[in-house]
């Protein structure tokens, strides 16, 4: 198995508009790669290397900060948007199996004007975030479009479910995730950087800095992910999956240890498209394959189990 890589140029955020001729070549090569596979590169979406360069370099100065200054902004202290904010190392077991993944985060959750943001060092940390978390909100809309018209649905069967982006009620977040040099001497029995899992909601950018990702073919062997330079990889998650009645795949994938004796730091943004928290995810196809939940519960469900919580 190999991850497809598809030229999005025709629907790139450069352009206007799609013509239908372009709309139904997209929708070709992109519904092999979601039915199949769950993973797509995409080329010339628009969202440029400068772009992601810019996030990366704000996270990491963030990162490389004390604890003690990092603390104030962890998440489930921001009352309205409770995924908000810093995730320290091994806060999160994304296979509940494992111990804690050794990785921290930053999530971008919440466009709020009151929402308190990092500053000092970081002062450009809340523009740089939030500017591009609208940008890949711009992009994953256009992708609905396309997904759209893959399944012969009209767009506002998933464009209306994400009309909230951006607020306290939609848990659409942009995660900047930080992986250090690990020590192997202090690494614990079956410890990785991130654990296996599916992602939860709708599909997910996701932008690296280097390999490191393995994705699970349908063999169930996982396979490396290359780096393609300038591409987004996406990749389907399970409400699209059940929303879809399995015609999309949601797929599982980790982040394993380094070689021994690589102590290079790894980086990557990953933007979670997720409906409103209150859209009703039912069988687009009417089958009831899958029962109904709603964005919010589900999420509440996965929340559970990798951090442990009730």
């Amino acid at each position: 198995m190999s991850i497809p890589v598809v030229d999005f140029g025709a629907y790139s955020l450069s352009e206007k508009d799609v013509t239908d001729e372009q709309m139904s070549k997209l929708s070709k090569e992109l519904k092999t790669a979601f039915a199949e596979v769950g993973f797509v590169f995409l080329l010339n979406t628009g969202i440029t290397p400068e772009e992601v360069d810019r996030v990366m370099d704000i996270s990491k100065k963030f990162f490389l900060q004390p604890d003690e200054l990092k603390r104030p902004f962890s998440r489930t202290t921001f009352a309205n948007s409770p995924n908000h904010g810093w995730v320290s190392m091994e806060a999160e077991r994304l296979n509940p199996r494992r111990p804690g993944d050794l990785k921290e985060s930053f999530n971008t959750a919440s466009l709020h004007p009151d929402i308190k943001w990092p500053s000092g060092a970081v002062s450009e940390f809340r523009e740089i975030q939030t500017s591009f978390f609208r940008r890949c909100t711009e992009l994953s809309l256009r992708l609905l479009r396309v997904m759209a018209h893959i399944l012969d649905l009209d767009p506002e069967v998933f464009l209306s479910a994400h009309r909230l982006i951006g607020t306290d009620e939609n848990a659409t977040t942009l995660r900047s995730l930080y992986y250090p040099p690990v020590n192997s001497e202090k690494v614990k029995e079956g410890q990785v950087r991130c654990g296996e899992h599916s992602d939860y909601g709708t599909f997910t950018l996701l932008f690296q800095s280097s390999e490191g990702l393995q994705v699970r073919a349908r063999s169930g062997e996982f396979i490396c992910a290359p780096i393609v330079p300038g591409a987004v990889l996406i990749n389907i998650a399970d409400l699209l999956q059940r929303w879809t009645s399995d015609q999309f795949i949601s797929v599982l994938h980790r982040v394993l240890l380094p070689p021994a004796g690589d102590s290079r730091t790894r980086q990557s943004l990953a933007f979670f498209m997720q409906p409103d928290n209150e859209a009703l995810i039912t069988c687009c196809d009417g089958s009831n394959k899958y029962p109904p939940v709603t964005s919010r519960n589900y999420l509440i469900e996965r929340y559970s189990q990798t951090y442990g919580q009730s």
